[in-house]
């Protein structure tokens, strides 16, 4: 098993993409936004564009269970909300991963740009937004619109991924009115049902390297429960200045990549193996 591993997988790729993919599982786990680090780490890698998207939604997916965990255990899920989206997050994702498959998912760029632009846009003027829990239950309204929500960031992130999860906390906290903490451990809820029916399409598809996806998503779990446990320790006061640089970040890659042909993953890839003197 191991001599099979070994021959399977080139080791400076590997430690590269186990640093990357653990700082990626932290970030992640606070604030959304991992994909920015582990897509185009994953790309960079040489993996073929498909299968880098599937074996990123395994190793993606191991590492959202344990920061889901995380957030559950800590009372931060509020379970009958989250169950009212989660079919429509899973079935989103589903034609979302089915359309990536046959087109390309650079159309969705100037979208996404300009919606990560009103949302850290708005967040930073609506400077009280998001610090106070101000949840008062479910109704037909808030229910319709989050179903809503749950499907096209779930198509969303099937079919592209990058800035989910700064969009489903944005969306939590304006559809629910919940404060930073609580709109991330709901998040994570959602995030990890479209990860994870992505995942099991990409498997069925053979889009994925098993022999880099499990054990990246093994060192991912590390990364994760540490993000989410400070997350969970330090509250909104952290989260949100943390959702607002992500943001900013995931903004800044997307328009580097669409507009000025940037390749984000390659200057990540040769940084890190830079640093290790692996190459």
């Amino acid at each position: 098993m191991l001599q099979e591993f070994l021959s399977n997988v080139d080791l400076g790729t590997f430690i590269f993409l186990g640093i990357a993919c653990f700082i990626a599982a932290f970030i992640d786990a606070v604030a959304g936004g991992g994909g920015l680090i582990t897509v185009p780490a994953y790309l960079a890698s040489g993996i073929p564009a498909h299968v880098a998207l599937g074996t990123n939604k395994i190793s993606s997916s191991i590492g959202t269970i344990a920061s889901s965990l995380k957030f559950a255990t800590s009372g931060k899920v509020n379970w009958e909300l989250s169950k009212k989206i989660i079919p429509f997050s899973f079935i989103g994702a589903l034609l979302g991963v089915k359309t990536v498959v046959l087109i390309d998912s650079k159309y969705l760029y100037p979208i996404a740009i300009v919606l990560l632009l009103v949302v850290l846009i708005y967040t930073m003027i609506n400077k009280k937004m998001g610090e106070e829990n101000d949840f008062i239950g479910l109704n037909d309204s808030n229910i319709n619109a989050g179903r809503t929500m749950g499907a096209v960031m779930g198509f969303y992130d099937g079919f592209f991924g990058p800035g989910t999860g700064s969009f489903l906390i944005f969306a939590l906290i304006k559809i629910f009115k919940l404060d930073f903490t609580n709109a991330s451990g709901n998040a994570k809820i959602l995030n990890l049902t479209s990860n994870l029916a992505s995942m099991f399409l990409f498997i069925f598809l053979g889009k994925v390297n098993f022999f880099y996806s499990v054990p990246i998503g093994i060192i991912m779990i590390f990364g994760a429960t540490l993000g989410a446990k400070t997350a969970v320790t330090k509250g909104t006061k952290f989260i949100k200045p943390m959702f607002l640089i992500v943001t900013s970040i995931v903004l800044v890659k997307m328009i580097a990549e669409s507009i000025f042909g940037i390749d984000v993953g390659g200057l990540i890839k040769e940084f890190f193996l830079t640093i290790l003197w692996v190459k």
